[in-house]
C-alpha cells in the first residue's frame, strides 16, 4: 500500500481552492475508472481461462508456469509503487493491466470450485461493502492516517497466518482468518480511498497526478479483490 517515493508525504486536505478541488476530482475520478478497467480486465480473463480445460490445465499443472505467474504478479506489486517516478505514465498504466491479466489467472478457479450464483450474489455484497467504506474515506473528516498504521501490521499479521494455515489446513483457522480479513480489507479501502484523496490535493504535475491515478486504481482494485476472496470464502457454497 505504497504510493511511490517514500518521503512523499500526504499534505492534509482541507478542501481548499477550486484548483485543487478541480484537480483532486480529476485524479479521484480516474482512479475509479482505471480500477473499474482493471476488473474487466481481470474478469474476462478468468472467464475465458475457466471456459477452457486446455487453459486451465496450461496454467495450473503447469508449475513453472503456475509460480511464473505469481511471481510475476508479486514483483509488479512492488516495482509500480517503488518506481513510480521513475516511470512514464504509459509504463505505469501497461504494468497495472497486465497486472489485472495475470490476476484475472489466479482468479479463474473460482468459476469450478465456486457456483455462479455464489459467485454473482458475493460480487455485489463486496461491491455495496467498498462503495460504502470508499464513500466513506473520501468524505470523512476523521484523520484514518493513524488507523491505517495499525491495518498494515495486521495485514503481515494476516499474511504470515494464511502460510501457517498452509501447513496446518485448519477450517478453523481458515474461518477466523476470512472473517479478519473482511475487516482488514474494509478499513483498508476507506484508509487507501482517503490517503489518494489526500495525495490528489497536493500541487503535482499532470504526469504525477495521471501516476497517482494508476497507483490508487491499483490499491483499491487489490482491497476489492482481496475482499471478495475473503467474503466468497465465508458465504462458501462450492459446486456439487
Amino acid at each position: 500500500m505504497e504510493y511511490g517515493n517514500q518521503h512523499m508525504t500526504p499534505p492534509p486536505y482541507y478542501g481548499g481552492s477550486n484548483a485543487v478541488t478541480t484537480q483532486t476530482n480529476s485524479v479521484m475520478k480516474r482512479v475509479y475508472v482505471r480500477m473499474f478497467v482493471g476488473m474487466l480486465i481481470s474478469a474476462f480473463c478468468a472467464l475465458g481461462i475457466a471456459s477452457s480445460p486446455a487453459a486451465m490445465s496450461f496454467f495450473f499443472s503447469n508449475q513453472i508456469v503456475f509460480w511464473g505467474v505469481f511471481i510475476g504478479m508479486l514483483v509488479m506489486a512492488f516495482v509500480i509503487p517503488a518506481r513510480l517516478t521513475r516511470m512514464s505514465t504509459a509504463t505505469c498504466l501497461l504494468l497495472f493491466c497486465i497486472f489485472a491479466a495475470a490476476m484475472g489467472v489466479w482468479l479463474a478457479p473460482i468459476f469450478v470450485i465456486y457456483k455462479l450464483g455464489t459467485i454473482v450474489y458475493t460480487f455485489f455484497i463486496t461491491a455495496g461493502t467498498f462503495g460504502a467504506m470508499s464513500v466513506y474515506g473520501y468524505f470523512t473528516k476523521s484523520d484514518l492516517s493513524k488507523m491505517g498504521t495499525y491495518l498494515i501490521m495486521a495485514l503481515w499479521g494476516l499474511i504470515i497466518a494464511i502460510v501457517v494455515n498452509i501447513f496446518l489446513k485448519s477450517s478453523g483457522l481458515e474461518w477466523i482468518i476470512s472473517i479478519v480479513g473482511v475487516l482488514l480489507f474494509t478499513g483498508l479501502t476507506a484508509w487507501d480511498t482517503q490517503t489518494v484523496k489526500r495525495l490528489a490535493a497536493a500541487n503535482l504535475d499532470p504526469q504525477m497526478a495521471d501516476k497517482l491515478a494508476t497507483m490508487g486504481a491499483l490499491n483499491l482494485y487489490l482491497d476489492f479483490i482481496n475482499l471478495f476472496l475473503f467474503l466468497l470464502r465465508i458465504f462458501g457454497g462450492g459446486r456439487d
